[in-house]
């Protein structure tokens, strides 16, 4: 397993492994532990994005901002607080310094994925979390070793160089081998492994969308914060549109209680 497409497979490794063991305590924990990670992991990727797209000075602000809204419309015994979530992107609309519309929609999102994330899991429990988080790392695992082994043609070039159509199918396979896994131990419906699929196609389109924004923004990484993945967005970006459509499934699918 040597040559340059392997050569960041350890770093990969060992930051991804790290990563997965923090959100699975988290999620398994629940309640403010859970609700700290997406707190943090909102601010930290408004930051990043900030960041990239010129905000320079403001864009730590608008992180901690960001990190405030999240915990405001949580914990404010205020009907429709939840409203506070678009102050940091139309604050950061006026401070970046290219593509403020991109801006405000992506932070926006981010920020709704994080706080709808943690009502997720107060009210759903953990174990469909754990469902989206290895819906995430199936499509992203399978992606990466099918695009490397098989190869094949390119899913959108201009945007994601890297994606392949065989590593695309191979994160929609995996994601549903996922979900007929959590079928045998949920009350789930025989829907579950297209809707995983589902998921792993929002997923995919999640990372396309970061890497369309760093092209315009010229970078490689959204930062250097994690060894072997660039920034926190750079890991999270496919999980930021399974989230959402996660959310989304929700408003129209029975989700099954199950309680951890």
């Amino acid at each position: 397993m040597s040559g340059a497409k392997w050569s960041d497979l350890r770093t990969r490794l060992i930051s991804g492994v790290l990563m997965v063991l923090v959100g699975i305590a988290a999620v398994r924990l629940g309640g403010w532990w859970f609700g700290a990670l997406a707190v943090i992991a909102g601010g930290v990727m408004i930051w990043e994005l900030a960041a990239m797209m010129g905000a320079d000075r403001a864009a730590v602000p608008l992180g901690l901002g960001a990190a405030a809204s999240i915990l405001a419309a949580r914990v404010l015994p205020v009907e429709g607080a939840v409203v506070l979530l678009v102050l940091a992107p139309l604050a950061g609309s006026m401070l970046v310094a290219r593509d403020r519309g991109i801006f405000t929609a992506y932070a926006l999102a981010m920020l709704v994925a994080a706080d709808g994330l943690i009502g997720f899991r107060l009210e759903y429990g953990g174990t469909w979390l754990f469902w989206l988080i290895f819906v995430v790392i199936a499509s992203d695992v399978g992606g990466y070793f099918a695009g490397r082994l098989i190869g094949g043609p390119k899913f959108w070039p201009a945007v994601s160089p890297k994606k392949t159509w065989s590593g695309t199918v191979a994160g929609w396979v995996g994601a549903a081998l996922v979900g007929l896994l959590f079928l045998s131990f949920t009350d789930a419906g025989p829907d579950l492994p297209w809707i995983s699929a589902f998921v792993a196609l929002a997923a995919q389109f999640g990372d396309i969308a970061e890497s369309a924004i760093k092209r315009r923004a010229g970078v490689k990484d959204s930062s250097a914060l994690i060894p072997g993945h660039g920034g926190l967005l750079d890991r999270f970006d496919g999980l930021l549109g399974a989230a959402l459509m996660m959310l989304l499934v929700a408003q129209f699918v029975d989700v099954p209680l199950v309680r951890l």
